[in-house]
């Protein structure tokens, strides 16, 4: 008999501090989760636009190079985004060039456009956009919970190798 008290009390505690555990979950502000989603959008650019780019350019390896790189950092956001309840439905996330975010639909047309002048300026648009996304990444940690801000801090890391990959092929063509 006492094994079976001690037994259904371990159980009601196990039960009562996972319903707990979920009870206190971080949740997001409505303006975290706006962050969420364009930092998820944002991501999708730079990958979009270095697969149109490297088309164009296919000697220039950079962009194929780092857009496998930016599906890791959309994949990572999109982990996020799922997690903290951001409605991503409307992401067509496998159509190249097509955003839910109309300032992000229009930085990737005008990024495309100016790439496309030259091989160089392709490349400088490469560091122009790791240049954002570093600004970016910065302003959507603050007031973030530690896993998103861990998450946000591995994709910096990562802008900043992309951007010395790209400064660096800048200035092999210069």
């Amino acid at each position: 008999m006492f094994k079976k008290v001690l037994l259904g009390m371990l159980v009601v505690m196990a039960v009562g501090s996972s319903l707990f555990a979920n009870v206190t979950a971080t949740t997001l502000s409505e303006t975290q989760k706006a962050s969420l989603l364009f930092m998820y959008q944002e991501e999708k650019v730079a990958r979009d636009v270095y697969i149109t780019l490297g088309k164009k350019y296919p000697s220039a390896t950079t962009f194929a190079d780092i857009q496998l790189s930016e599906q890791q950092h959309i994949d990572a956001v999109e982990g996020l985004c799922k997690k903290y309840n951001v409605d991503i439905s409307n992401v067509q996330e496998s159509v190249v060039g097509v955003f839910v975010l109309p300032e992000l639909q229009s930085l990737y047309t005008i990024l495309v456009a100016q790439g496309s002048v030259s091989l160089l300026e392709g490349l400088k648009v490469g560091v122009a956009i790791e240049e954002k996304d570093i600004v970016d990444i910065v302003a959507a940690e603050a007031g973030m919970p530690a896993d998103v801000v861990k998450v946000f801090e591995n994709l910096r890391a990562g802008s900043y190798s992309h951007l010395d990959a790209f400064n660096k092929a800048v200035a092999a063509l210069q």
